[in-house]
């Protein structure tokens, strides 16, 4: 949360001249950024393909190659305390992520409706100073 406080102070300074997507990853700390590669590297297909052949790799290396003397014989119990553990450390590390995400569009929204708003007084102006033009045209067509 200390990179989305940061971001919306620094927002507010900067105003439009730069990309908020930009000054929001130069502010992150080092935990924040690892927690990012940590999500994107987890939530990949390369990284469930290879777990996938490493889990097939592990079962095969204990129950065919080592046969009699498997580290960790046929229930793998080494294995499922190890992924316990992964899974233990990986997940709040994803959720941390997915955290900072969710705070970094809370902010690209608060941006487009500033920016929206913005617009529509720039519209409004514009429309009143056409109902005045008109008005003058009229006024100068009735004179003349």
């Amino acid at each position: 949360m200390n990179a989305a406080i940061r971001f919306l102070s620094d927002l507010r300074r900067i105003g439009v001249g730069r990309d908020p997507h930009a000054l929001f990853d130069e502010r992150l700390t080092f935990g924040e950024k690892l927690a990012d590669r940590v999500a994107a590297v987890g939530g990949s297909w390369g990284f469930i393909i290879g777990f996938g052949l490493f889990l097939a790799a592990w079962a095969v290396l204990n129950t065919v190659v080592l046969a009699k003397n498997a580290f960790d014989p046929f229930p793998f119990i080494f294995l499922n305390l190890m992924l316990s553990m992964l899974a233990a450390l990986q997940a709040p590390i994803i959720m941390m992520s997915q955290n900072r995400q969710a705070a970094k569009d809370r902010f690209e929204a608060r941006l487009d409706y500033e920016t929206n708003t913005r617009a529509e007084a720039q519209i409004e102006s514009l429309h009143e100073k056409i109902d005045l033009l008109t008005a003058e045209i009229a006024r100068l067509s009735r004179v003349a």
